[in-house]
């Protein structure tokens, strides 16, 4: 199993909402599973120097070669426009 989290912070809101609203078909599409999506509600430590972010995604694939294949994918890529345009991202895997 991995696991894709992202931190985001939105830098336009109407641009976030149209990205919210297909990228989960991307993500179904190479076996994943939005599993959760909402605020940052508190942030006791930072040692990181982690830049501020409001909200957070956690994303399910089967495996990493999946999660890989849907972040490269076309139908991925052809969002990276309005994402930069929606959000400033960090995005990364654990297993």
């Amino acid at each position: 199993m991995m696991k894709v989290i992202g931190l985001i912070r939105v830098v336009d809101p109407a641009a976030f909402e149209q990205y919210r609203e297909q990228v989960g078909g991307t993500v179904s599409r190479y076996g994943g599973n939005i599993v959760f999506r909402g605020a940052r509600s508190m942030m006791p430590w930072n040692d990181l120097g982690c830049a501020d972010f409001e909200a957070y995604v956690e994303l399910e694939f089967p495996n990493s070669t999946d999660a890989q294949r849907w972040a490269s994918s076309p139908e991925y890529t052809a969002l990276l426009p309005i994402r930069s345009q929606a959000m400033r991202l960090t995005l990364f895997g654990v297993e």
